[in-house]
């Protein structure tokens, strides 16, 4: 049977016919685009140096993942919501709502006295950040065609270096000279030039239309599921044994949670999480590949600042320093990928040699994780962030190509829906390792001893596993031609 808005959803898409845009003003657009995705992508860098110090001042290292997975979950669940209100209500007043959002969520976050607050504030963030990055990937593809997408690589090139080079320095120097509170407080003025660029700029663009229903539902359960499994990792083998009554029902919880996601996203007339979509090979594939690359890389970039103080003895400002090799090589692994993706039909080549490029690297350092000098591991963490860099701009391209207009809002927030997923999981596994070190049940500056190096080694052997995993995975997925201009996708 169909869902009660199926049959109206196949054929009411509704348009503001498309205005031809030149090249000057779709330049324009991505400008003010790039602004706006500016105060997420650096919220994602300027948090990771900052880490041990918050852990320290609240005196509770031991939830101090929950500041990462907190933001990490709710913007997980807000996603897909954005990609159907963005197409309800138009792209530009739903990315001035996330802006709005995430303003009101940093200063919550700059005010929170303790460590649960903090990670409630976190969570109050993510409503907001959920919808910058997705809904600003979304943009762009109603503006450029996939054939010509990688051309437009250089201005996502440059916000990413750009938060990536001042994110790891300014967190690392805030908390050591000011105070870390003020890693959120500099959101407001981001967010208020953000607002304003975005309300200007994107009054041109096109709108596609057609009417949604919000699966409120399917994200609460979302949420509760990946709580819950978070619950379980934190918990296990730390604050309880495995078999413990409280991990047990925990992890009978979280089945539960899953099993009735499950139904949900069967039952429900639109679920929050398509079915249809994720039975398009590109999408299941190419999502995959990126929730597992993206859930080592996230953290890395979370905990490395935590094995820079910690095994190498740097501050926190110099951690910052250091952590910019790992950020900005990214960079250029994703400019050499899109100029690849432009030019040759077997696009996915340069991102799976450079997953295992990564995982390779990853190697030296489970071997030996201290001792080795500071230039070595720059260099190694130099490789890791290039091999990766290309996986999230390919394989976004590559959805994006794969499904119909209609469906480029739903399809855009479902990768980074699995972005944020895989990133989710990583922190919690990584979390996991970091917090079951033999300092068991110390908090406060007392729980960061040597024994570190036994915890840093296996997750440098995690992250080598996911990355050839991840490339595995991206292996199997089609490489579709790209479409260009008057071909259906614009």
């Amino acid at each position: 049977m169909k869902g009660p808005n199926e049959d109206c959803m196949a054929d009411d898409t509704q348009t503001k016919p498309a205005q031809k845009l030149t090249r000057k003003e779709i330049a324009s657009i991505m400008a003010g685009l790039m602004v706006a995705m500016f105060p997420g992508a650096l919220d994602t860098t300027i948090i990771g140096p900052a880490m041990p110090t918050i852990g320290r001042e609240l005196g509770d290292v031991e939830h101090l993942p929950w500041i990462v997975t907190s933001y990490l979950l709710v913007s997980t669940a807000a996603t897909p919501l954005y990609g159907k209100l963005s197409d309800i209500h138009g792209r530009r007043i739903m990315l001035l709502w996330a802006i709005g959002l995430f303003a009101l969520g940093s200063v919550a976050c700059a005010l929170a006295p303790t460590m649960i607050t903090l990670a409630l504030a976190r969570a109050l963030q993510a409503v907001g950040g959920g919808g910058l990055i997705s809904l600003a990937m979304t943009i762009v593809g109603d503006i450029v065609p996939p054939l010509e997408r990688p051309k437009y690589q250089v201005y996502t090139s440059v916000m990413w270096t750009t938060s990536s080079l001042l994110g790891p320095a300014l967190g690392g120097y805030l908390a050591d000279k000011w105070h870390w509170s003020v890693i959120f407080w500099i959101n407001l003025p981001l967010c208020l030039v953000a607002y304003f660029m975005t309300d200007s700029k994107l009054k041109r663009l096109p709108r596609y239309e057609r009417p949604h229903k919000l699966d409120f539902g399917g994200a609460g359960l979302l949420v509760l599921a990946s709580v819950l499994v978070q619950l379980m990792l934190s918990w296990g083998g730390t604050r309880y044994p495995w078999n413990s009554a409280p991990v047990l029902g925990v992890m009978a919880a979280a089945l539960v949670a899953i099993a009735l996601l499950t139904w949900r996203l069967r039952t429900a007339a639109e679920p929050l999480i398509p079915l249809r979509l994720l039975s398009n090979k590109v999408v299941l594939t190419g999502g995959t590949a990126v929730g597992l690359c993206m859930g080592v890389f996230v953290g890395l970039s979370i905990y490395v600042p935590i094995y820079f103080e910690t095994i190498m003895g740097l501050s926190a400002t110099q951690s910052g320093l250091a952590l910019l090799p790992l950020m900005t090589g990214s960079t250029i692994g994703a400019v050499i990928c899109g100029k690849i993706m432009a030019t040759m039909p077997r696009y996915k080549i340069a991102p799976m040699i450079g997953l295992i490029m990564g995982g390779l690297c990853l190697l030296p350092l489970f071997f030996q994780p201290e001792g080795m000098s500071l230039l070595t591991v720059e260099i190694l963490f130099t490789m890791v962030s290039i091999g990766v860099g290309g996986v999230f701009p390919v394989t976004t391209i590559s959805i994006q190509n794969a499904v119909p207009r209609h469906d480029l809002g739903t399809a855009t927030a479902l990768i980074t829906f699995m972005r944020n997923l895989g990133a989710a999981i990583g922190v919690a596994v990584f979390g996991t390792l970091i917090i079951g070190v033999g300092a068991e049940g110390t908090t406060g500056a007392a729980a960061y001893g040597p024994d570190y190096v036994a915890q840093f080694r296996w997750i440098f052997m995690a992250g080598a596993l996911g990355f050839f995993l991840s490339a595995s995975v991206l292996a199997a997925m089609e490489e579709r031609p790209l479409r260009a201009r008057g071909s259906g996708q614009i």
